[in-house]
């Protein structure tokens, strides 16, 4: 990848909008892109924390297993969006997984050690990357919240709902969700089982609120599904 390529991906990425041309220049040249086949892990726990991950195209997981190997999803990455960046605030080796979904994934990475001497020249790219994990943070928090205090139904509309908002595309009066999501993948990120997700899928499809085959969910009207 040649680096007017890596420099043209960097002006989209909106945690870079606030560099010059000359930052621009200087973190592509330090950059170097990766095509991950479908399916593959990017990283596994107790590998080094050492590299940060820019998404370009497809859609990965992060996850964790429990002592009995139950798999849980932490966060759903997709394209123009950071991740594996805690090394940035002192994690030396990966606590969790990052594994891609059902199609090749193209992704920039950079070392930690070159994205901290970045930082340090440019206070506004600190304060984005601040800002960034507060986001992530108060994101988890809603989330613990959720797990203790909604059922299983709520947190699987809840997810399709949130998903809607920030992948889906309008169609008249629907919603389109296209999506790499198996109905495990929706119970491991709800904490749910996956009888459980396909129950409530089906209740809604019956229902007339949403439409669903493989790989996409059409939402009838967002304000009637509850």
């Amino acid at each position: 990848m040649n680096l007017e390529a890596k420099t043209s991906f960097l002006m989209q990425f909106p945690l870079f909008s606030i560099l010059s041309d000359e930052e621009r220049h200087l973190l592509a040249d330090m950059m170097e892109h990766k095509i991950k086949p479908r399916h593959s892990f990017i990283y596994m726990p107790n590998d080094p924390s050492d590299t940060i991950y820019f998404l370009a195209k497809g859609m990965i997981k992060i996850g964790t297993h429990s002592s009995d190997g139950k798999e849980v999803i932490k966060a759903l990455i997709h394209p123009m969006a950071m991740f594996g960046e805690l090394g940035l605030v002192g994690e030396t080796e990966r606590q969790e997984f990052a594994q891609v979904l059902r199609e090749d994934v193209h992704l920039y990475t950079l070392r930690v050690e070159d994205f901290k001497q970045a930082m340090s020249k440019n206070f506004e790219l600190c304060s984005k990357v601040m800002q960034l994990f507060g986001s992530r943070l108060v994101k988890a928090e809603n989330r613990l919240e959720s797990l203790i205090f909604k059922d299983a139904r709520t947190r699987i509309i809840e997810f399709i709902k949130e998903s809607v908002d920030k992948q889906g595309r309008r169609i008249g009066l629907e919603m389109l969700l296209k999506h790499s999501l198996t109905h495990q993948d929706i119970a491991n990120i709800t904490c749910t089982s996956r009888q459980t997700v396909t129950l409530v899928l089906n209740e809604l499809k019956k229902s007339d609120l949403i439409y669903f085959n493989r790989g996409k969910i059409l939402v009838r009207d967002m304000a009637k599904l509850s």
